[in-house]
């Protein structure tokens, strides 16, 4: 709208000054024709001629010069409707863009404090991660002294196994020779019971027993205390 009551204010200029050229003109054709001093009525003829030639031309010119300026003019209000309609179109997509860009810059604030977040739970992790790999350390320490612990243990249990199969194989070897001393006891004992059967004075007889039957008496008694455990 703008543009178009521009083109209409200069062209209304540029006619104003083509009318106000013509009545100059006729003013200067008159006052030329009264003057007395002034040349003869042929040459006042001949100018106005002239001059009536000229504002012809100037008058064909200055309708197609305004023919000219009416098509610019149109033309001008095409290319202004045109240009307004590009506006309004560009306007809605800057519309749109400035739209979008919020959202982008929304979301570029919701990322870095995301971002933020995460930094943090990284930084716990690693803080989380160096206690653990501590508490790996310490326990695999532990571990390695538990294990060597169990290794000395494992090694005591196997010395004291074998020991405590020596004790049983020596218990029953102990065992075993009592037996045979016990059984020999009583066989001593059995021969010691018959030997003083065998030595006791006869009814006939009142004098010591003979000294072969003593010695055999005293040998049996030596070999049966031996031989009791």
């Amino acid at each position: 709208m703008a543009g178009s009551k521009s083109s209409h204010t200069m062209r209304n200029i540029f006619i104003g000054i083509l009318a106000l050229w013509s009545i100059i003109s006729l003013i200067i054709i008159v006052v030329w024709a009264t003057s007395p001093d002034l040349k003869g009525a042929r040459e006042c003829n001949n100018s106005l001629k002239t001059l009536k030639d000229k504002y012809t031309e100037e008058s064909n010119i200055w309708l197609k010069d305004r023919h000219a300026l009416e098509e610019l003019a149109r033309q001008g209000r095409m290319n202004q409707s045109l240009l307004l309609t590009r506006i309004d179109l560009l306007k809605d997509q800057l519309r749109l863009l400035n739209q979008s860009l919020d959202l982008s810059l929304q979301e570029n604030d919701r990322l870095n404090e995301n971002i933020t977040v995460l930094k943090g739970e990284i930084e716990l992790h690693k803080a989380i991660e160096a206690n653990l790999t501590e508490n790996i350390t310490q326990q695999q320490e532990l571990i390695e002294l538990l294990q060597h612990n169990l290794t000395q243990k494992a090694i005591d249990l196997d010395s004291c196994t074998s020991m405590q199969k020596a004790a049983q194989n020596l218990q029953i070897a102990a065992e075993k020779k009592t037996e045979g001393c016990q059984s020999s006891k009583q066989f001593l004992l059995k021969k010691i019971e018959k030997c003083k059967g065998t030595t006791q004075p006869s009814p006939e007889s009142d004098g010591p027993p003979g000294p072969r039957s003593g010695v055999f008496l005293v040998g049996l008694l030596s070999i049966s205390i031996l031989l009791i455990p």
